[in-house]
């Protein structure tokens, strides 16, 4: 029989105090996530690249995560909120449009008919908004968005869009850029619209933005140089235009990427195709009480059954908004309590 002495004892109990409480720590990050495979591989993940005793170390400066926005980071239903935004532009400027009358989508847009409004493309609502503020400075652009934000609600849930971010996602950004991620938001969406709050609401720069983008041209306005928008489209930032938006902006590959349907596939390949570490993860939509559920059947966000096959096949992580969430949105009550 071995015997230790007080100190011996006294430093494996200090030792093995600390160790408890490290491993707490690391699961405390993730407040708002149910214990399970999809919390628990993120938090390996996250250990074992920051390690740099690990052989899957990356230094900081190749921490690259990506995440897209609708339906990822906020929620998507029953219609984007950019769609939203353009609607009230459209309905604001129609006196000073007659044409719109007989012009798509404007026309179906002014009838309120609910079928073309669902089957709008981020790409068809970012065309929309380009000939609607063609002429306006980026800064005022930016501007009429936030000012939006402050008055709208979202139809459902009688809240600011800007509160209906999801918690979990909230949490899992802080968990990555407190272990020096740089984090990049990649959307289909427009990129001057998400630029507009981006900071505020995710805490993420608008040099780390990358969207749909409409052409501005550089000009002057009494005499100061300006960015007026104008009514062409200069990329779209979906399906395969993400990794290729990466590689424009970014100028490397995510380690790490986010995303919730068909439209962000190509970024997940991309990003797995990496020769270091990585992480994929798709957030499903299958909480119709707390949020919406919705899958291969929706035009907005749509999560195909192809999809599927290819997240089961490579691995990627599926994360159930039902079961790995304990909340959705800031401020909701915990259901497991």
């Amino acid at each position: 029989m071995i015997h230790l002495c007080r100190t011996s004892r006294s430093f494996i109990y200090s030792s093995l105090f600390i160790f408890l409480l490290v491993g707490k720590a690391w699961s405390d990050s993730l407040p708002s996530w149910n214990q399970g495979a999809a919390k628990n591989s993120i938090i390996q993940f996250v250990k074992a690249v920051t390690d740099e005793r690990s052989a899957s170390f990356i230094p900081p400066a190749d921490r690259i995560a990506a995440f897209d926005e609708d339906g990822t980071l906020w929620v998507e239903q029953p219609l984007y909120a950019q769609l939203f935004f353009a609607l009230d532009a459209i309905r604001l400027q129609a006196d000073r449009h007659p044409e719109w009358k007989s012009q798509e989508p404007f026309k179906s847009i002014l009838a309120g008919d609910q079928k073309t409004l669902r089957n709008l493309e981020l790409k068809d609502i970012e065309q929309i908004l380009a000939i609607t503020h063609a002429g306006m400075t980026v800064e005022a652009f930016h501007q009429e968005v936030a000012n939006w934000l402050d008055k709208a609600v979202h139809p459902r849930f009688k809240r600011p869009f800007t509160e209906l971010v999801y918690q979990p996602m909230l949490e899992l950004i802080q968990f990555l850029r407190t272990n020096q991620f740089d984090i990049y938001i990649v959307s289909g969406g427009g990129q001057e619209f998400i630029r507009a709050f981006a900071d505020r609401v995710y805490g993420i720069p608008p040099s780390h933005v990358i969207g749909t983008a409409g052409k501005v041209k550089y000009e002057y306005q009494q005499g100061h140089p300006v960015l007026l928008k104008h009514p062409e489209l200069l990329f779209i930032n979906d399906h395969a235009g993400k990794p290729e938006g990466i590689n424009l902006i970014i100028g490397k590959r995510p380690v790490a990427a986010f995303g919730n349907s068909t439209g962000d596939q190509q970024m997940l390949e991309w990003t797995q195709a990496s020769m270091r570490k990585n992480l994929e993860l798709l957030v499903y939509h299958d909480d119709e009480v707390r949020e919406y559920a919705y899958g291969a059947e929706s035009k907005i966000g749509t999560f195909s059954k192809d999809l599927k096959q290819e997240a089961d096949r490579q691995g990627w992580l599926i994360v159930s908004m039902k079961n790995d969430w304990k909340v959705i949105f800031p401020g909701q009550r915990n259901v497991n309590q």
